[in-house]
């Protein structure tokens, strides 16, 4: 057997599936098996090739499908769901900064992803409102200069991954210019979905920074960390980099602790430290992956009972003006 070609991760965002019925069709599945999808889907679908090579054809309940499937009941939102579920809009600080927390400002670097995860609590963000040009991303950046509070910068989006590694290090350049801040952290989600995205040039951009850098990776499952997900996962704890991993408790997706203790475990073999279980952002249209919290709490007693503490995630929620992510177990 000829080795797997390994294609660049632009290619592979290039070729991402766009079409649901093109999905199915690829997975042997009829569109009658599926959840019905909406007449007219406010969010784009996109699934990229190497993560649905982890999806089980045939399997019209992979937990993995689930997570990105359109379903019609996204066009019946409940009264109790927002389109800005967290707060965002309160929390601009202008140029495309988001501050919530004392000491910490998030940059929204990117609209795009690689995967549209249909949980996902930005997808109505109006990322057409940022800055686009390097002289709007300025206003920014001068903006966390002259304040000396802030300690710690966040790349989100959209996934700051989906920018090249050009623009990557420009960032990172700039932003280790500014003496008070100590640490980059980069929320994303592409190591996980599109591993070759790992590239030595991302490594390297990183690993020579000044600042203490940590990855904030998002894998919601252990059928998400195949070989080649894992691999870059330790590629980027040789280069130094700390990496954390945050999921979301998903209702017949991860909602078991079995596989939650499978996960940890996965995850730690990678180098990788569990960090946050999410309660889900009620994003409009979300509420079929709705997990009560009493069994999220259930859930971390048991896994505190299997693991050691430090593969326990802190199981948060997102309260809207509070001074930190509420911890309810």
């Amino acid at each position: 057997m000829e080795p797997q070609e390994i294609l660049s991760w632009t290619e592979e965002v290039r070729r991402a599936f766009r079409d649901p019925r093109e999905l199915a069709g690829h997975l042997g599945l009829r569109l009658t098996d599926l959840p019905k999808l909406p007449e007219k889907p406010g969010f784009p679908f996109l699934v990229p090739r190497p993560f649905v090579a982890r999806i089980k054809p045939g399997d019209a309940f992979d937990p993995l499908l689930l997570q990105v499937w359109p379903d019609f009941k996204e066009s019946q939102p409940l009264v109790s769901e927002k389109d800005d579920p967290v707060g965002d809009g309160r929390a601009l600080r202008g140029a495309g900064l988001l501050q919530k927390y004392r000491g910490r400002v998030l940059l929204v670097t990117s609209g795009a992803c690689a995967i549209n995860c249909r949980y996902c609590f930005r997808q109505k963000y109006a990322y057409e409102d940022g800055p686009r040009s390097e002289q709007e991303w300025e206003e920014g950046f001068t903006d966390l200069e002259r304040d000396p509070n802030i300690r710690e910068a966040i790349l989100s989006g959209g996934d700051p991954l989906t920018r090249t590694d050009s623009v990557i290090r420009r960032w990172v350049d700039r932003i280790a210019s500014t003496p008070h801040v100590r640490t980059l952290r980069i929320h994303t989600r592409l190591p996980i979905v599109i591993p070759s995205r790992v590239t030595d040039d991302l490594c390297e951009i990183l690993s020579a920074t000044r600042l203490q850098v940590v990855v904030v990776v998002h894998c919601n499952h252990p059928a998400e960390l195949d070989p080649s997900t894992r691999a870059s996962l330790a590629k980027l704890r040789k280069s130094g980099i700390n990496v954390l991993n945050q999921s979301v408790l998903l209702r017949r997706i991860n909602d078991d602790a079995d596989l939650l203790e499978g996960l940890s475990l996965m995850l730690w073999d990678a180098g990788v430290l569990p960090y946050y279980l999410h309660a889900l952002d009620p994003v409009s249209g979300s509420s079929r992956f709705s997990v009560p919290d009493e069994k999220g709490i259930q859930l971390i007693d048991q896994l505190r009972r299997r693991l050691p503490g430090y593969l326990v995630p802190r199981f948060v929620r997102e309260m809207i003006g509070e001074p930190s992510k509420t911890v309810l177990a």
